[in-house]
Parts: C-alpha cells; sequence; structure tokens
C-alpha cells in the first residue's frame, strides 16, 4: 500500500517554473509515484483532487499558498521527497547576505527601486495573469507573459492597451524571448557574432528557438528574438504584437532583415503583420499559409529551415549544406528496419516542431494524425496504421506535471511503449537546449532510443536544437544521440523529410525541399 504526504507553506508565492523544478525535484527520487508543487488556486486544488489530496489539511487555503504533495512506497520515501522539493524551490530564496534587501510586494514597488527596469516577467497563474500585467504596463514596462491559460478577451484589452502605450505584451504562453542579448524563458544561448544581425518576430515559442539556433550555428548575429505569443496572429487578436515589434525591429538601425515565424495565422492578420515591414528586408515562414501575395521586399518561405537560410543570406551569410552524409545514413538505416514497419510516431516537446514536422510529412505520406484533429474528434483515436505526431507540451500532456523539456519522463514512458507496435518504423524526436531545459536531455533519451531501435526495431530520427554556448553544449549532445545510433539532421523539416524517407525506403528524400 502506497504513502503519502503533504507540506503546506502558507503566503509563499513560487512561479510556474519554480513549481515545476520543484515537482522534477520530488518526482526524481526513487519510489514516488506521483509529486506535485503547486499554488493552492482553485486549478491547483482541482490538480491535488484528481490525485487522490482533498479536504483536511487543504481546506480554506488560497491560491498564494504552496502545496508540496507526495505519493510515494513508504513513508521514508515521502518524507524524502518533501525534503527535495522544499530544497528545490527554496534554494533560491537562501538570504546571500546579512543584509539582503526585502523583496518588493508590488511591480510599482520595484520599478520605484530601480527606475531604469523595462521588461516584466509574468508568470503567475492564467486567472490572475492579466492583472498583473496590467499593473506593469502602468508602470511603464514591457511584459513577458508567461502564464499560459489567459482568457482570450483579457488578451486582447492586454494588446489594445499596449498598442496605446507603446509597450510589448509578449504572450501569453511566451515562452521564448531574448532581448538585448538577454534569454528570457526557455532561450538559447546566442552569441554576439559580427556583420549583419536578423531580428526575430515569433508566435512560435521552439519556432523562434529552432531559428535563432540555427542563425547562431550560421555564425549569423540575432539582434532580438521578440515572442508574442501563440495567439497573437489569429483572427480574434489581428496581430497587435507582431505588427508592434515588426515596426520596431524595420526602425531599428542594429537589424538588417526581419524573420517572422508563425503557426497557420489567420490572412487578415498575416497582412497587416507584412505591412509593416517597409525598409528592412523581410522573411516571413506563415507555416501551412498558402494564400498569401507578400509585399514588395518580404520573402516567403515554406519552412523553418528555409525561413532561416533566406534570412542569413539577406545578412550576408551563407548557410552550410543542411543534407550531406544524411541520405547514406538513412540509407543504412533502411537496412536495419524489419520490413514490416511502415508508420512514423512523433513524440515532440516542442508545439512549432510538431507542426512543421506533420506538415512536412503530409507531403510525403499523406495525412498525418496529431493531438489537434484528434482532439476535434472528440478524443478517438488515429485509425489503425495511421502516422501519429504528438505534441506533449500542450495542455492535455502538462496540465498537472512539468513541461516535457523539463522533465522527460512522460516522454520515455511513450518512447518505450513504441517497441510494442509492430508498424512503427520511426520515432520522430525534439531535443531542445537552452536555459530552463533539462540540464542533459540528450543523456535521458539516448539509452532508450539505443534499446529501442535493436534488432530491426523503429528507427530514430532526433532533431537537436540548441547552440554551442547552451548549458547542455550542443556538440557533446549530438554525440551523445549520435552514438546511440540515432540520425542526428541539421534542421527539424530535414528530420521530417529523413523519416518519410525511411518509412518509404527512398534515401533519395532526405534531400527532398532543399
Amino acid at each position: 500500500m502506497s504513502a503519502t504526504g503533504l507540506r503546506i507553506h502558507k503566503d509563499t508565492y513560487l512561479d510556474s517554473l519554480l513549481l515545476m523544478v520543484a515537482t522534477v525535484s520530488m518526482d526524481g527520487i526513487d519510489g514516488v509515484t506521483w509529486a506535485g508543487a503547486v499554488m493552492a488556486s482553485p486549478r491547483g486544488l482541482e490538480d491535488l483532487a484528481a490525485a487522490g489530496f482533498s479536504g483536511g489539511e487543504l481546506d480554506g487555503l488560497g491560491a498564494n499558498d504552496l502545496v508540496l504533495a507526495v505519493t510515494a512506497q513508504d513513508d521514508q520515501t515521502v518524507e524524502a521527497a518533501l525534503g527535495a522539493g522544499g530544497e528545490a524551490a527554496f534554494s533560491e530564496r537562501t538570504p546571500t547576505g546579512p543584509a539582503e534587501e526585502k523583496p518588493p510586494a508590488s511591480t510599482a514597488e520595484a520599478v520605484k527601486r530601480q527606475p531604469d527596469l523595462n521588461v516584466a516577467i509574468v508568470s503567475v497563474p492564467g486567472e490572475y495573469a492579466a492583472l498583473e500585467a496590467h499593473h506593469a504596463l502602468t508602470a511603464g514596462l514591457h511584459v513577458l507573459l508567461f502564464s499560459d491559460n489567459v482568457p482570450l478577451e483579457e488578451e486582447i484589452e492586454l494588446k489594445e492597451r499596449a498598442a496605446r502605450l507603446g509597450r510589448l505584451v509578449m504572450g501569453p504562453g511566451a515562452g521564448t524571448a531574448v532581448l538585448a542579448g538577454t534569454g528570457l524563458g526557455f532561450a538559447n544561448v546566442l552569441s554576439a557574432g559580427g556583420g549583419g544581425a536578423v531580428g526575430v518576430v515569433a508566435a512560435a515559442g521552439t519556432g523562434a528557438q529552432e531559428v535563432s539556433a540555427l542563425l547562431d550555428r550560421w555564425g549569423v548575429r540575432v539582434s532580438q528574438v521578440i515572442g508574442v505569443g501563440g495567439r497573437d496572429l489569429s483572427e480574434a487578436v489581428g496581430g497587435r504584437m507582431a505588427q508592434l515589434a515588426a515596426r520596431a525591429l524595420d526602425a531599428d538601425p542594429g537589424t538588417s532583415a526581419v524573420l517572422l515565424v508563425s503557426k497557420p495565422p489567420s490572412l487578415a492578420a498575416a497582412e497587416r503583420v507584412l505591412a509593416e515591414c517597409r525598409d528592412t528586408p523581410a522573411v516571413a515562414v506563415f507555416l501551412g499559409l498558402a494564400d498569401l501575395e507578400p509585399p514588395a521586399g518580404v520573402h516567403l518561405a515554406r519552412t523553418l529551415e528555409q525561413g532561416a537560410q533566406e534570412a542569413a543570406v539577406l545578412a550576408g551569410a551563407t548557410p552550410p549544406s543542411l543534407t550531406a552524409g544524411l541520405r547514406e545514413q538513412v540509407a543504412a538505416a533502411v537496412e536495419r528496419l524489419a520490413p514490416g514497419r511502415r508508420t512514423v510516431r512523433g513524440l515532440f516537446s516542442g508545439g512549432t516542431l510538431c507542426y512543421e514536422a506533420q506538415f512536412v510529412l503530409e507531403g510525403l505520406l499523406g495525412p498525418v494524425y496529431s493531438n489537434e484533429p484528434l482532439r476535434k474528434e472528440c478524443g478517438l483515436p488515429a485509425p489503425e496504421g495511421a502516422h501519429v505526431l504528438l505534441d506533449l507540451g500542450a495542455e492535455e500532456y502538462t496540465h498537472g506535471r512539468p513541461h516535457p523539456m523539463i522533465d522527460p519522463s512522460l516522454r520515455l514512458e511513450m518512447l518505450r511503449a513504441q517497441a510494442d507496435d509492430p508498424d512503427v518504423a520511426v520515432v520522430l524526436l525534439d531535443v531542445v537546449l537552452g536555459h530552463g531545459s533539462h540540464e542533459d536531455p540528450a543523456g535521458q533519451v539516448a539509452p532508450v532510443c539505443a534499446k529501442l531501435m535493436e534488432d530491426g526495431g523503429p528507427q530514430v530520427v532526433a532533431y537537436l536544437l540548441g547552440t554551442e554556448e547552451d548549458p547542455q553544449v550542443y556538440s557533446r549532445q549530438r554525440a551523445i544521440l549520435e552514438q546511440a545510433g540515432c540520425i542526428v539532421p541539421e534542421t527539424n523539416a530535414r528530420a521530417a523529410y529523413a523519416a518519410g524517407a525511411l518509412v518509404l525506403r527512398r534515401p533519395e528524400l532526405a534531400e527532398a525541399g532543399t
């Protein structure tokens, strides 16, 4: 019989990143079957109730109260896990000196203490996020709104006000930005570089990371990465912040080319954003949007790979070959693959990367199922023998648990399960580096991949997103994956082409689209 335990910290607010870190620390203790660090908001209490924690000590708690909860094999393991969670949650709060100043109680107080502040990061539960963002705007700050689950009408109101004030609201759900060389959220470390610079505006978190990391590895300087939130280019929001960001980069003398990135936008919003690109050459990657006539001076690209290549050329650089040796690697993998295997399974941590892979694979293989169509079909499973790509960073997978970039445990479980499906030919993965991501993501996934590929099993194609300056170090992580037998293409689109080539047993298709 399992044991359970709670630790409650009254009036102790932690943002979502620290909650994730504390949860991962508890979950990593051997013998733990469930762990959660949550704020006692209505949604947080629902998560605890679903895990079997309700009533008793939880009665009367509020949204500023922290709860650490664990289910494990015995009381000793519960105590060890709760201790690990507390250490992870409060290590950054440990005083560094006898005269440490008390943290400011509000955004206004923070700005009063440091008048040169210009950006606020808001990472609170979605029901409170818009109010905190308004406080930041009132204080004269730009806002990176990391929180998700912000109602659409509140996002529109925030962005209308921000546009009037000439301030950016990046988000909701803006996981990535690099402003004046400082990375915010899930951000890669970009070197200063030289020569021309590309400024990135993205309604796509891992899309922004993909193009900026590629440019950095090609020696192209990135002036700014402005993530505006996945809904910004929707019909309802209308591209309000993408317009403001594009206008700012168009007028920036330090930016020689602008690169716009979005998952499928509304046509009207896309046109409004492109209209702001007047003086600086621009490239737009609006995945899945075909019916668009760009204005003069704007190039359209089909994939993130092509967008980064064209932006690099506009900045005066020459991108390297992206297919060297890839056809030969795919041909060797075809020889190892059992003949009856004919489908692709994608297990992604990045939503934009998942969508781009689906877009590429549908051009090679026909229909490909993903989270979104399966959800719209009332949760029906994909037909037998179908190609399926899953975004494990989507809300249905992260509700009550850390994002897969931080905690790979769910993806590892699903990866192991692919060995039991005789139809699966290729498992397609993304491995994302940078601040906020797991300290050794390749080391976590590589042993499972090696085991999966034994004796004619599914072959693994892994796209590695990162830079050499990232904490995990791109070259080290790549070596780990390659030593495990994974094919590691240069871009996410190239990984999707390689996966399609494997399924069809046509290695030459790995070079398609170049």
